[in-house]
């Protein structure tokens, strides 16, 4: 079982700025993905692949210190 860290604000700034980071590289690589499929004969695997940095893009805000 996991200890909680200690939830200092410092800590807490970390936090957030590790998730904003996260959550920007995921719909970075989300939009990059829909350009590439758009100049590509088979489209259907970039779209799928956009659509999970996509998905993961929106779960990250969701996550909590106790989830790593």
């Amino acid at each position: 079982m996991a200890k909680d860290p200690a939830r200092t604000p410092d800590f807490q700034r970390g936090w957030d700025a590790a998730l904003q980071a996260v959550q920007s590289w995921h719909a970075a690589k989300a939009k990059q993905a829909m350009v590439q499929s758009t100049r590509t004969r088979f489209p259907k695997n970039l779209e799928r692949e956009a659509e999970l940095h996509r998905r993961c893009a929106e779960q990250i805000p969701l996550l909590s210190p106790d989830d790593v």
